[in-house]
């Protein structure tokens, strides 16, 4: 069977620690593949928030929402697809793909938010710079052998270096006046590795369609959880007050567009033939809806690919051949359907003091896990607290405790720590 990677050179395949040859017939990039998909990191997002909390559907509620973990399936599938269409390799952006996410830490950007805030004194808290930093150290399958004078270091899972470039959604460190970023000052030797040859501050194409397909996976499949919750009521969208308030927070909080643009956007989606009306659980009702779903899919998918091979040509390659390109109409659409979930599902006010109780939660496990560390941490992270050389390092090994955590283990762990306490 010919290898699919061949497109990729040598440097591309590369690992950060030389590995012993593997099974002939499987590509370095089906292995990177199956190490996250194997990893106890991408288990443990089931027991994250995606959108609604993992068990807290109300229980005569038939549905069973989106976690992190179906959301990083969905996503790999998309992007695999699209992926191969423009000439990448498919297992390379599927693992980007279910990689990407791994580093979120407990009650979605709430807690992101939240463990930011008390991670200052170490330089803060990213969910992407936590994913590499996750690959690279925290999730145990490779061990770097000691150089001179060096300690034995975990490498984490050992992708190769297209792996992780194409993970790297904001490929440098955090820097004044930018609020996203895909790496700590801790973890910089690892990510000048993975960016040696790389165009400064230009991603791969892999990351590009790993990151668009990421928007159309949460945007849509969250938009499907609301309506079937019965949350979302788009036979409310007719009333002028209620429209104008959906599309004034696409604009605060999703993409920069004057409203006559989104009023624009949303009336293309009521307008398709696919568009769920009348949804009442039934089930064709519930079939239309995944109609829906697929449409809106293959809607945005679609459009990046022609606009894409439009300007590059009909197979444009990976890595730095191309870029992604995704028409504007697309952009605000997916910008539209990220705002009607979060109007309609995310703004109610006891979700809001749900949230206040989870910044709660992150805050109170940080000073708890602090004050009794190396102790209070998993038997993983003890060694890494007693050799970190300052307060700053060992800081940043209790917030990788606290970034682990699912949501359950972060409410129980919290029960007990300020019991004991």
């Amino acid at each position: 069977m010919a290898d699919p990677s061949t497109a990729y050179d040598d440097a591309a395949r590369e690992r950060w620690v030389l590995e012993p040859g593997k099974r002939p017939g499987r590509t370095a990039f089906q292995r990177d593949r199956a190490r996250v998909l194997h990893s106890a990191a991408l288990r443990r997002l089931a027991g994250k928030t995606q959108v609604v909390v993992p068990g807290e559907s109300p229980p005569d509620d038939r549905q069973v929402p989106r976690t992190r973990l179906t959301h990083s399936l969905e996503c790999g599938q998309i992007g695999r697809e699209l992926g191969q269409a423009l000439g990448c390799d498919a297992d390379l952006v599927e693992a980007a793909c279910l990689a990407h996410d791994l580093g979120h830490p407990p009650f979605g950007h709430t807690g992101e938010e939240a463990l930011d805030e008390a991670a200052r004194a170490c330089g803060g808290f990213e969910g992407n710079a936590q994913s590499l930093r996750l690959l690279t150290r925290l999730e145990p399958k490779t061990f770097a052998s000691p150089g001179a004078g060096a300690a034995v270091r975990s490498v984490g899972l050992n992708l190769t270096r297209a792996g992780l470039d194409a993970v790297l959604k904001y490929p440098w460190p955090r820097t004044e006046g930018r609020r996203a970023y895909g790496v700590y000052e801790d973890d910089l030797d690892v990510f000048a590795w993975v960016r040696r040859g790389a165009p400064e501050g230009r991603r791969s194409l892999e990351a590009q369609v790993m990151d668009w397909s990421d928007d159309v996976a949460y945007s849509v499949h969250d938009f499907e959880d609301a309506v079937y919750s019965g949350r979302l009521d788009l036979d409310r969208l007719t009333d002028p007050g209620e429209r104008a308030e959906v599309l004034a927070l696409a604009a605060s909080r999703y993409i920069l567009a004057p409203e006559d643009e989104l009023d624009e956007a949303l009336a293309r989606l009521l307008g398709t033939e696919f568009w769920p009306k009348g949804f009442d659980a039934s089930r064709r009702a519930q079939a239309g809806l995944k109609n829906t779903t697929s449409s809106l899919i293959g809607r945005f998918c679609l459009a990046a690919e022609v606009e894409t091979r439009a300007f590059h040509g009909p197979v444009p390659g990976g890595r730095y051949a191309a870029d992604l390109l995704v028409p504007r109409e697309a952009r605000v659409e997916c910008a539209v359907l990220k705002a009607l979930t979060a109007y309609y599902v995310m703004g109610s006010a006891e979700l809001e003091r749900r949230r206040g109780r989870q910044r709660a939660i992150v805050s109170d496990l940080v000073a708890m896990l602090a004050a009794g560390a190396p102790e209070t941490l998993d038997p993983a992270l003890r060694a890494d607290h007693t050799a970190a050389r300052n307060d700053a390092a060992r800081l940043r090994v209790v917030v990788d405790q606290v970034a682990s955590l699912t949501d359950a283990a972060a409410v129980a762990l919290h029960r007990a720590l300020a019991s004991a306490g």
